[in-house]
């Protein structure tokens, strides 16, 4: 990734625009949506750069750029469609301690400006880092069509009812209230009687989630196919971003891991240390000791794990345990060695299983336990 996104706070800040054409416009239309001081020098202006200013929407200087034009900047557009000028509006602008960007010029820019779809305060960016932005602009065509327009209401109305929100307890029960608004409650209220309607909503739902008992520990079986995120089953993506524990093969591919939600405890079964093993009665024990602690737990194997007598045994041991479970089959992975029982060994690391090397966006942790310890 050599472009790493963020979403910088512009409310007040001072944001430059060197040039005064087409490139220059096409930026500001879209910095126009921020809270941002817009301030252009340009010494040959476009009458609707003439008309902004008129306004009051913008800070039009009619010269060029010169050196302490961008000191107290956040973000410098140069955007003259010539090299040479943009060249030298740069240099002034990284002179002055500017973060910059060359309108078209990917090369010399310290950061680019992403496709965006805007229903604020829900934004979404997407970057292609300037290798197919044809692409980008299809995707973003493709969301402006799921993304309904009333998103952006029922989050700036659910906002402002975060406080009152936390009279749920943190984790899931929350989270259930929260989905339970965004795609059901609010979105019906909003078709039926607007802003109001969802305020109303909110206020209802959340006496209804505060007298509803927190969901009881729940174990799915999940297979993860031949590795390929693309060919798992919906119900197995489902699983995987409601789960509050993953244990999971190792075998299992990263993509797959990917999905799962990151403020879950994701646990490797991981044959890589002789010295500490499990066997399936450990490993059930495991899954039993998260399930009887109210989690969501993915019991994550690969190929599809219908006919296999791990997975046998561990929903007998949730039978006798009276805990509940359910089946989510994958496609069958290609025949590879596996790791039987007495031969695997775990590792767990708080939040996430950071000692897997396949896993890049983890930092290692030294937080380990062994399975004597989890016993």
């Amino acid at each position: 990734m050599k472009h790493f996104p963020i979403f910088i706070a512009l409310t007040d800040r001072r944001v430059v625009v060197s040039g005064g054409g087409d490139a220059a416009i096409a930026k500001l239309r879209l910095l126009l949506k921020t809270d941002a001081k817009l301030v252009v020098y340009a010494a040959d202006p476009a009458p609707l750069i003439l008309q902004w200013a008129a306004q009051g929407i913008i800070t039009l200087v009619e010269r060029p750029v010169a050196q302490g034009d961008a000191s107290d900047t956040a973000l410098f557009y140069a955007a003259h469609e010539d090299d040479a000028e943009d060249a030298r509006a740069a240099a002034v602008a990284t002179g002055d301690g500017a973060l910059v960007n060359i309108v078209d010029n990917l090369h010399d820019s310290q950061f680019i400006t992403p496709a965006i779809v805007d229903r604020d305060p829900v934004v979404v960016a997407i970057g292609t880092q300037g290798a197919a932005p044809v692409l980008a602009r299809a995707i973003k065509a493709d969301l402006e069509e799921q993304l309904p327009v009333t998103l952006g209401h029922l989050a700036r109305i659910g906002q402002t009812f975060r406080k009152l929100a936390e009279a749920l307890p943190m984790g899931r029960k929350r989270r259930e209230f929260w989905a339970d608004y965004y795609f059901n409650a609010g979105p019906r209220a909003m078709d039926l009687g607007g802003e109001g309607a969802v305020q109303d909503s909110l206020d209802a739902l959340l006496a209804s989630h505060l007298n509803t008992e927190e969901r009881p520990g729940h174990v799915a079986f999940v297979g993860a196919g031949p590795g390929d995120p693309e060919l798992l089953t919906l119900k197995a993506r489902k699983a995987l971003d409601r789960a509050d524990v993953v244990i999971h093969d190792p075998l299992v591919t990263p993509e797959i891991l990917e999905l799962a939600r990151r403020e879950a405890t994701v646990i490797k079964l991981d044959k890589s240390e002789q010295d500490v093993t499990l066997s399936q009665d450990d490993i059930n024990a495991l899954i039993l000791r998260h399930a009887k602690a109210g989690a969501q737990v993915v019991r994550l194997s690969m190929g599809d794990p219908s006919h296999c007598a791990q997975m046998s045994a561990a929903s007998t041991a949730c039978d006798k345990a009276h805990i509940g479970w359910h089946l989510v089959p994958g496609i069958p992975a290609t025949p590879a060695p596996t790791a039987t029982p007495k031969s695997i060994g775990l590792r767990l690391v708080a939040g996430r299983d950071l000692d897997a090397p396949h896993i890049p966006r983890h930092a290692p942790s030294a937080d380990y336990k062994t399975a004597q310890e989890l016993a």
